[in-house]
C-alpha cells in the first residue's frame, strides 16, 4: 500500500503546480498504461525507490473570511487523518496571510508528519524571504519553486525518508476485502444493506451522504469478508465543497487496502466519464474489479436502453473488458444474491498461483501461434517464465530484447494468459526482464 501524501493549502499558492511536476518529472514515474482515462485529482509516483499516491486537495479559503470556521477546520483535519503525510503550502512572495496561520495551528495540534514548502522562491538570492514562516511553528521551512523545480529534490527527499511500506494483508485477518464505490447516489450504501440484510449503513437519496469510509465485517457460508463503503467519487471541477475534496482522499485509501473494488453503476444515469475515472483508479492498483449495474430494475423491460447501455459499456470500459459484471438491484434485492458468489470466484482468479511448467507450456504455445516481433536481423526471443506474484497474478518473462516489446504484443500475450491460465476475470501484470 503506498503513502498518500497531500497537499495543502491556500488557492493560488501553487498546489498544483508541485502535484503537475511530481506526476511528470523523471524523478517521479507515472505508470503510463494506454486506454485508461485519468483525473488529475491523484498521481502514483516512484520517488527514490519509494511509491506514494500525491493528492492535490484543492485550496482552502481564506478561513478569517468564512462564516464556516469550524466547519473548514473539520475538513482540514479529515484532509490530514487521511493522508500520511502532509506538504502544506504557503506563498513565499505574498507572507503569512491569516488563512495560513489556521492551517498550520490545526496541522502543529494534529502532530501529522508535515512539511512546509514556501513556494515561488526561485533561487538562493531570495531564501531570506523563508525566515518569516518559522512564525507557522513549523521544524523547518523548505525554499520551492514548483514552476522551476528549485528547491523540489530535497523537500522530496525529507518526504520519503522513513517510509514503511505498508501491508494491509498482515496479522491473522484472512478477510476477503471489498470496496464498494461508485459515483454519488449510485447506490452503493443501500447495496451493502441488502446484502448485510439489514440497515447497517445512512442510506438517503441526498447524494454524498456517505462521507467517510464504513468498514463492515461479516461471515456468509463459512467466508469472512469486509465490506467497505464509500464516499461518491465526484468529477474534480464538481468538487466545490471541501468536504467532497476530502472524502475523496478517503475512498481511494480504500481502493488500496481492499482485494476487490466493486464499482457500483447507474443503470438509469447510463455510463459516464466519471465511471471511467473510477475504474482506472482501481485498474492502476491491480485490484479485482467487479462492475454492479445497480438500479437495473429501471432499464430492463426497455429493450433500446438496455442495447445503449451495453454500448456505452463496451466504448468507455472497454480497457477494463476482464472485469466481471452482474445487473442488479439493492432496492428489489435481484441480482444482489449471486454478488458475493461472483465476487469470491474473482478473488479465487486473483490469488491463484500456477505451476512455472504450466506457465512455460502456455508461452511456448503463445509464441509459436503468433511469433514475436523482429527488428533488422534481432528477433524477439522469448526464454523462460515463471509466476512471481499473487493479488494480481503477475509473471516474468524473461527475454533478450525486453525494449522490443511493443504493447501490442504485451497486449498479446496478457489476453493469451488469461485465455488459457483461467485468468479471465482478473487483472494480471506481466514483466520483461533481460535473460
Amino acid at each position: 500500500m503506498s503513502c498518500i501524501v497531500a497537499i495543502v493549502g491556500r488557492p493560488n499558492v501553487g498546489k498544483s503546480t508541485l502535484f503537475n511536476r511530481l506526476s511528470r518529472s523523471r524523478s517521479a514515474l507515472v505508470d503510463d498504461q494506454p486506454g485508461v482515462t485519468r483525473d488529475r485529482l491523484y498521481a502514483t509516483v516512484q520517488w527514490e525507490g519509494n511509491t506514494l499516491t500525491i493528492v492535490d486537495t484543492g485550496g482552502f479559503e481564506d478561513i478569517n473570511s468564512t462564516p464556516f470556521i469550524d466547519q473548514v477546520k473539520e475538513q482540514v483535519l479529515k484532509a490530514i487523518e487521511d493522508a500520511d503525510r502532509i506538504i502544506f503550502m504557503v506563498d513565499g512572495r505574498e507572507g503569512i496571510m491569516p488563512g495560513d496561520e489556521e492551517i498550520a495551528h490545526v496541522l502543529r495540534v494534529s502532530g501529522k508528519k508535515t512539511f512546509l514548502a514556501v513556494n515561488k522562491i526561485d533561487g538562493p538570492e531570495k531564501e531570506h524571504l523563508l525566515s518569516d514562516f518559522y512564525k507557522l511553528g513549523m521544524e523547518k521551512a523548505y525554499p520551492l519553486s514548483a514552476a522551476h523545480g528549485y528547491g523540489l529534490r530535497a523537500l522530496m527527499g525529507d518526504v520519503v525518508e522513513g517510509i514503511e511500506s505498508i501491508d494491509f494483508e498482515s496479522g491473522e485477518d484472512k478477510s476477503i476485502k471489498v470496496a464498494v464505490v461508485g459515483r454519488p447516489n449510485a447506490g452503493k450504501s443501500s447495496l451493502i444493506n441488502r446484502i448485510l440484510g439489514s440497515e447497517r449503513l445512512l442510506v438517503s437519496e441526498t447524494p454524498g451522504t456517505t462521507r467517510d469510509a464504513v468498514d463492515t465485517p461479516f461471515t456468509m457460508k463459512g467466508k469472512n469478508y469486509l465490506l467497505i463503503d464509500t464516499a461518491g467519487i465526484r468529477k474534480r471541477a464538481r468538487v466545490r465543497e471541501k468536504i467532497d475534496k476530502f472524502s475523496m482522499i478517503k475512498a481511494l485509501k480504500s481502493i488500496e487496502r481492499c482485494h476487490i473494488v466493486v464499482v457500483v453503476l447507474d443503470a438509469g444515469e447510463g455510463i459516464t466519464e466519471q465511471d471511467a475515472r473510477i475504474c482506472g483508479y482501481a485498474f492502476e492498483r491491480h485490484r479485482g474489479l467487479f462492475l454492479a449495474l445497480n438500479k437495473w430494475d429501471l432499464v430492463k423491460k426497455d429493450q433500446a436502453k438496455r442495447k445503449n447501455l451495453d454500448a456505452a459499456i463496451e466504448r468507455q470500459l472497454q480497457f477494463v473488458s476482464f472485469a466481471p459484471r452482474l445487473n442488479i438491484s439493492a432496492l428489489t434485492g435481484e441480482g444482489v444474491e449471486l454478488l458475493l458468489d461472483r465476487i469470491e470466484k474473482l478473488y479465487d482468479q486473483y490469488s491463484r498461483r500456477i505451476s512455472t511448467a504450466r506457465v512455460n507450456k502456455v508461452l511456448e504455445e503463445m509464441v509459436q501461434k503468433k511469433p514475436p516481433p523482429s527488428k533488422g536481423r534481432t528477433r524477439l526471443k522469448f526464454l523462460y517464465a515463471t509466476q512471481t506474484g499473487t493479488r494480481p497474478p503477475t509473471f516474468v518473462l524473461f527475454v533478450n530484447k525486453p525494449e522490443m516489446v511493443h504493447f501490442s504484443y504485451q497486449r498479446f500475450l496478457v489476453n493469451q494468459l488469461r485465455k488459457k491460465l483461467g485468468l479471465d476475470q482478473t487483472p494480471i501484470k506481466i514483466i520483461f526482464k533481460k535473460k
